[in-house]
């Protein structure tokens, strides 16, 4: 798959780098907010992301980064996590850099856009601006983990939702047991 990894300033830096993990063997773009190194660097160890073989980085302030045209073949963007500043941004159209404008294509081509948004509580702003979004075509995957599987470590915990993306996007996986399936 050709893929579009965006990263914003909301806390959860841990919830994009195991997507990247499980995302080998995929051609990925990865951007970031200009909010989202800071971040990173203080959730991660070490300060800063691991980057599969292969990731091309883009500058967020750059027009020239092949998904932000409709002509450029892309399968599907995920921006991970989501901030409620970039999530409202994205759903008024305002693509005012390479993250928004990245994801106003691919509403606007009709190819999977999936939003994982960090934030608790929600107010009526963030909701309305997820329903929009959800009307415009994206999928909405808050991180919201589950617990019937006993996660024992945090990275188990952080699977439950980056687990949901996975099957969202069509990319097989083992990282959370499923409801009612037995462990492997």
């Amino acid at each position: 798959m050709r893929l579009v990894v965006a990263i914003t300033g909301a806390s959860g830096a841990i919830y994009a780098q195991r997507l990247l993990d499980n995302l080998r063997g995929h051609e990925v773009h990865l951007v970031l907010s200009d909010h989202a190194p800071g971040i990173i660097a203080s959730e991660l160890d070490g300060g800063s992301l691991r980057l599969p073989d292969g990731v091309e980085r883009h500058d967020n302030q750059s027009m020239c980064a092949p998904f932000v045209s409709g002509s450029a073949r892309f399968d599907a963007m995920v921006v991970i996590p989501c901030s409620m500043g970039a999530l409202g941004r994205i759903a008024n159209g305002c693509s005012d850099d390479t993250i928004t404008r990245a994801a106003d294509v691919f509403l606007k081509e009709r190819r999977k856009l999936i939003l994982v948004p960090r934030e608790t509580p929600y107010n009526l702003i963030h909701v309305r601006n997820m329903a929009r979004l959800l009307e415009a075509g994206a999928d909405i995957i808050p991180a919201s983990p589950s617990f019937y599987s006993r996660p024992q470590t945090i990275l188990q915990v952080v699977d439950t939702v980056v687990a949901r993306v996975l099957d969202h996007l069509g990319i097989e996986h083992a990282l959370a047991q499923r409801w009612m399936q037995a462990e492997s």
